[in-house]
């Protein structure tokens, strides 16, 4: 009773790590499909100085300094995928960082004083005669949609690794699941031993008289 318990039990549980497996495998596959199409959807393409050779040279123009630059290229490559999405966010921010002289959201103000300085003072900016506003600081502006556009991108990469690794993990589950049903299949169909039966006891011969 228990023996056949078990035998069940392990095609049981093969079917459902086969079933688990292709829908990891599914599940991650349709993700890393979904994350690419809207990528395309988007029609991004690298600038022409998006490699680390041409990067390297207008960092060193700029004169920005404890910048990590990039190792990969998408220069006039449209972005399609997770690690063109993250390669060119992080050209993006690199291109932000020089239009803010190497300074970041924290570091600038919000506001522009009559004199071209910055300010997070609302009553000391300028007022913009269009708008009857205070005239904002276009280099914080430029970081805010970097950082927007930059964190889009990132998590694009992200989702796309997550779905990679779902289907590693299908993989896995799949090939655990198979190599587990055909191990307790070919426990069910082993032959069950022969039943011994134990010898018979034999009764000495009487002593025959002389």
């Amino acid at each position: 009773m228990n023996t056949k318990f078990f035998k069940y039990a392990g095609i049981a549980a093969s079917v459902l790590l086969i079933a688990f497996g292709i829908g990891m495998i599914a599940t991650g596959s349709s993700a890393r499909s979904t994350v690419n199409d809207n990528l395309a959807q988007e029609q991004i393409t690298g600038t022409p100085d998006m490699t680390p050779a041409l990067i390297s040279a207008a960092v060193k123009e700029s004169k920005l300094t404890g910048i990590t630059l990039p190792t990969c290229s998408v220069a006039n490559k449209p972005v399609s995928d997770g690690a063109s999405a993250k390669c060119f966010a992080s050209y993006m921010r690199i291109h932000a960082l020089e239009a803010t002289g190497g300074r970041t959201f924290s570091q600038m103000g919000q506001y522009l004083t009559a004199q071209g300085k910055e300010t997070s003072d609302k009553t000391a900016a300028a007022i913009d005669p269009k708008t009857g506003q205070p005239t904002p600081n276009m280099a914080r502006n430029v970081w805010v949609t970097e950082t927007a556009l930059g964190t889009a991108l990132n998590t694009s990469y992200f989702a796309s690794s997550v779905g990679l690794f779902a289907m590693v993990v299908g993989i896995a589950l799949l090939l655990i699941g198979t190599g587990l049903l055909v191990l307790t299949i070919r426990w069910i169909r082993e032959p069950k031993p022969a039943a011994t039966t134990a010898p018979k006891a034999t009764t000495p011969a009487a002593p025959v008289p002389a």
